[in-house]
């Protein structure tokens, strides 16, 4: 690349990203370059990196997590991207929909950094695993929103130790492609707490898809009475509501700084 790349950072309860414009789709970055951007010792650091593009003359977020593998959805980023889009003035309503790789996502800029996003409903597979983080094992429900994840009650969030690292998972062929998993603990039948390790980023701070996730499990348990679930995370709340067959996810958004990328970052 013979230009300069500018980027905007921003994250939404803390699952944090850098926002990349590019809507000429000039910007092809390496897993490699992704990696050395978000890192957080050497680089700029984020939980991964949305690129701001067209497919089909409509908005694309192309997402990557942090060690440069793609996924098909980031909850979270998707409500940074929305708030990008609005702030940029790219979209001429505060209501507007853009593709990724799970579908459209139909969004909405309630004011300011509060930011909802509008998803396919998660399926649950009707299959437990074994999860196994630092010792514990736990029983978890294998779910689709649309990334994979196995969701774990848990006695409590700090006895399961550190997520740096991922937990196993068995059968490991159920996750073909690597799994996100989800540690609950419930505080009523519509509120619960979570953490999260995000396949491809670590322990984040919080986790969209994941959230949704953890709503549908909840949602499941209660008999699908329940409606609305909120998830408390260590990087804030999100509120998970059911609406015919999609789930809406509303939460903050805050939009940091600017700057430009390290050329060092766009040669390798």
């Amino acid at each position: 690349m013979n230009f300069l790349v500018q980027y905007t950072k921003g994250h939404g309860t803390k699952n944090d990203f850098i926002l990349i414009e590019d809507l000429e789709n000039r910007i092809d970055l390496s897993e490699k370059q992704v990696s050395q951007i978000c890192d957080r010792e050497k680089g700029i650091g984020a939980d991964g990196i949305l690129r701001i593009t067209k497919r089909n003359n409509e908005f694309f977020m192309d997402y990557r997590n942090s060690d440069g593998s793609i996924a098909e959805m980031c909850g979270n980023g998707a409500r940074v991207f929305a708030q990008y889009l609005f702030d940029k003035k790219l979209v001429k309503s505060n209501i507007f929909t853009f593709q990724t790789r799970a579908g459209s996502i139909h969004a909405e800029v309630h004011s300011p950094g509060d930011v909802s996003v509008t998803m396919a409903e998660a399926i649950l597979r009707g299959k437990v695993v074994e999860v196994l983080v630092n010792g514990h094992k736990f029983n978890a429900q294998a779910v689709d929103a649309p990334n994979p994840h196995a969701v774990a009650f848990v006695p409590d969030l700090p006895s399961i130790g550190n997520l740096k690292n991922p937990p196993q998972v068995e059968p490991k062929s159920e996750f073909p492609q690597g799994v996100n998993f989800e540690f609950v603990n419930k505080i009523a039948d519509d509120h619960v707490s979570m953490r999260v390790h995000e396949r491809g980023s670590g322990e984040t701070l919080s986790c969209g898809t994941g959230a949704c996730a953890v709503a549908a499990v909840v949602r499941d348990q209660s008999g699908k009475k329940i409606n609305s679930v909120k998830i408390d995370l260590p990087g804030g709340r999100l509120q998970i509501t059911f609406v015919n067959g999609k789930m809406i996810m509303r939460g903050p958004v805050v939009i940091e700084q600017t700057g430009t990328l390290n050329e060092k970052w766009l040669t390798n």
